[in-house]
Parts: C-alpha cells; sequence; structure tokens
C-alpha cells in the first residue's frame, strides 16, 4: 500500500508539472530534455539507494541523489499545488457547462490559462535554484554567531569566559577537505577559553570519521576541548551484523575522539578552575523525546557537582531541555545542544524573522532561549545530513561569551 500511495503522488506531481511546462511552451525539445531530467534524478536515486549502496550509510553519492530529488520533488510539488487549485475551479466550470451546454459552444471544459502556468513554474523556481544553491554552496558557508550572556551567579574569576561551541560534525557527509579545513580555522580564530562539541561526529559509523582526525585534531583551547555524543553516534541506524560489531564500531568512536585531544563526557562532568574559583562541564548521552535514544543521565552526570557551582550541561537534543534539564532541583546556568540542524532550510534575518519547518517538531531549534537564571543554545549544527546543503540555515559556529551581571551584588 505505501508502494501504491507513492506511485501515485511521483505519477500526480509528474503529470501536473508537464502540463505546466507543456502550456507555457510548445517546444517539444524542451518536453524532452526536462522529461530526460526527470528520468535522470529519479533513476539516480533509485540506483544508489536500492543497488549501490545501502540508504542507512548515507555515502556522499546517495545524498547527491536525494538532495537532487528533493530539488526536483520541490519544484514539482508547487507547481502542483498551483494547478490543482486551478483544477478545482476548472472542473466544476466544465460538468456546469456539460448539462447546461450554451448555443454553438462545442468546448465545455476550459483550457489551462497560461498566465497560472507562468506563475506556478515562476514560484517554484525560487526554491529549486535555492536548493540548488545550497548544494553549491550552502553546505560550507559556515558562520559565526556571537552571543554575550550575563548571569549574577558567574565566578568572578570566570567574567569574559570564551566558550566555542559546535555541534552535529557529520564527517561521513564531507568532500571537501579544504572547505572543512576553512571551517575548523574559523573555529581556532575565535580564540576562545574551551570548545564544546554537542554530538553527532559521524551519519552511523566511526569509520566515517577516520580521515578527518587530523583535521578536527588541530582545534585547541587553553582549557581543553569537550565533547558528547548524539544520536547518530550510537549506530542506531544501519546494519550491523552482530552485537559485537556495534560495541567495536562504539570503542573505536571513543578511541578517535581521543585521538582528536577531545575529552568525550558520558554522563559524567569536569572542572575548570581559575583564581580559585570553579565552573562544571557536564556532558549527558543522547537524551530526546519520542522515538530517540534515551541514554542520558542527567543525576549520574550531576553527581559530582554542587548546587552551587555554575554548571554548563551539553546535552544533544534540545528536547532535553524542558523535559529534564529545567525541573531538576539544580539550576543548570547554560545548556547546550544541536540534533536539529535547523532542518538546513529555513529563512533567518536576526530581528526580523526567523523560520523553518524544523519549528513544527521543535520548540527550541536555533538560537538562544530561556531566561537570565537558565539558558539554552540550539546549534544549527557544523554538517549536514540526508540533503547535501544548506539554504538560510548556514552551517554555524557559536561564540558564547560569559559576563557577570552588573546588577550582580
Amino acid at each position: 500500500m505505501r508502494w501504491i500511495v507513492t506511485i501515485l503522488i511521483f505519477s500526480i506531481l509528474q503529470w501536473y508539472a508537464f502540463q505546466g511546462i507543456k502550456t507555457i511552451t510548445a517546444n517539444r525539445w524542451i518536453w524532452m530534455v526536462y522529461g530526460v531530467v526527470v528520468i535522470v534524478i529519479v533513476g539516480n536515486l533509485l540506483l544508489h539507494s536500492l543497488i549501490l549502496e545501502r540508504p542507512d550509510n548515507m555515502e556522499p553519492k546517495l545524498m547527491y541523489a536525494i538532495g537532487l530529488f528533493i530539488t526536483l520533488f520541490t519544484f514539482q510539488a508547487l507547481i502542483t499545488l498551483v494547478l490543482m487549485a486551478e483544477d478545482i475551479i476548472r472542473v466544476p466550470q466544465s460538468i456546469y457547462a456539460y448539462f447546461f451546454k450554451m448555443p454553438g459552444q462545442s468546448n465545455f471544459f476550459p483550457e489551462r490559462r497560461k498566465f497560472l502556468s507562468q506563475l506556478a513554474i515562476g514560484l517554484a523556481a525560487i526554491p529549486f535554484t535555492s536548493l540548488l544553491y545550497g548544494m553549491y554552496r550552502g553546505r560550507y558557508n559556515y558562520k559565526v554567531l556571537s552571543y554575550v550572556l550575563e548571569y549574577d551567579d558567574l565566578p568572578d574569576a570566570f567574567d569574559g569566559f570564551k566558550i566555542t561551541q559546535i555541534s552535529d560534525i557529520h564527517s561521513g557527509s564531507f568532500d571537501n577537505p579544504k572547505k572543512v579545513k576553512y571551517g575548523v580555522d574559523l573555529i581556532n580564530k575565535q580564540q576562545s577559553d574551551i570548545v564544546l562539541f554537542t554530538g553527532d561526529l559521524v551519519n552511523n559509523k566511526s569509520e566515517e570519521v577516520l580521515p578527518w582526525t587530523s583535521v578536527f585534531g588541530e582545534i585547541k583551547a587553553p582549557q581543553g576541548v569537550y565533547s558528547i555524543l548524539g544520536n547518530h553516534d550510537y549506530g542506531d541506524y544501519t546494519h550491523w551484523d552482530s552485537k559485537e560489531a556495534k560495541d567495536q564500531n562504539m570503542k573505536d568512536l571513543y578511541a578517535a575522539q581521543k585521538k582528536m585531544g577531545w575529552d568525550l563526557l558520558l554522563n559524567e562532568s569536569r572542572f575548570i578552575e581559575k583564581g580559585g574559583q570553579r565552573i562544571a562541564i557536564v556532558g549527558v548521552e543522547n537524551w530526546g523525546t519520542g522515538r530517540f535514544k534515551k541514554a542520558g543521565n542527567l543525576n549520574k552526570a550531576l553527581e559530582n557537582v554542587a548546587a552551587e557551582d555554575f554548571k554548563i550541561l551539553m546535552s544533544h537534543d534540545p528536547s532535553h531541555w524542558e523535559a529534564e534539564v529545567l525541573p531538576h532541583p539544580y539550576n543548570v546556568h547554560l545548556t547546550l545542544s544541536g540534533h536539529t540542524h535547523g532542518m538546513q532550510f529555513g529563512i533567518d534575518i536576526p530581528g526580523w524573522i526567523k523560520w523553518s519547518p524544523v519549528q513544527w517538531r521543535y520548540k527550541q531549534w536555533a538560537g538562544i532561549y530561556g531566561q537570565p537564571k537558565q539558558r539554552l543554545n540550539v546549534n544549527r549544527g557544523f554538517g549536514y545530513l540526508a540533503y547535501p546543503g544548506r539554504v538560510g540555515m548556514w552551517p554555524e559556529v557559536t561564540s558564547i561569551t560569559l559576563k557577570k551581571s552588573k546588577t550582580a551584588v
């Protein structure tokens, strides 16, 4: 039944899209070129997902096939919506004309209006070109987003303490070492006191990060680089020949992070000391609402932390914040998450608009949330997954400076 519905929807999209093109031009060569493009894109997706590669491995070639298909699907879907809306008017008109035919009227079904077809294709061209641009340039269009956060109970010694957060590297997706190196240099350029990585180093398997360990091993900070696991790091979304193979994959992932000089926190904490004072860096394993893995144990991660300590929590999935972090008896000052990628598509104009379809799934999905005592930052991600590009929601390096509140007594 699922395949029948899929084929039916796909057939409707093809029919309406071709109707739109056929209405605005009588050039059969254009029709043929369009048909060939559709066949190549769909055939490429089927070839890579069903024949050459397992779809759960998310190799770059498969993601390109997915990206092109998403671009085509969006183009056809918008044309279909406009022309289907026109048919809602045309069909009743044709029924009325059939039963109440006027003298001399031979055609009771109105022709499709050329203007609406031009409008439909013009509208569809906007996301079409945007998605292609996102694949060509957007996926490595790194942006630094800077925030200054004030706390009245921040230890004096940490006034001006600077954090760089990165998240969702998804190293198995990368295919341009030069661009990735540029992103890493941008991280180091922030000259932060500490770098915190909030999960999803790989898509599915630890082997994906091996070609990149030397690059990510260049990330340095005076107080160290700390990391946690994201939902993709556990290898739950791919096939394993045995439990032992999956367990070995996790061991290899731990080893890769150690090789890069990253301190992986598995439901545990570390203290950063400065001028006789300290702050706690806390890291939980992945915890997400719904179907996502719930390996995170906040109580265990906080067991060596005092209630009065200033706390920075790394938790991959932002849904953990409202579900467990805010209700916790300890005040967690700053939670850092990722996971959403901002859906890699949206509109983000500071002070004007911040929108992405992902907001229908996550209440907190990009940027700073909360109030002065407890805040959350959701990083849009360093890498990409499935769709090999970004539109509007650019890959992000977050720079956060902690300041002692001027109103603190």
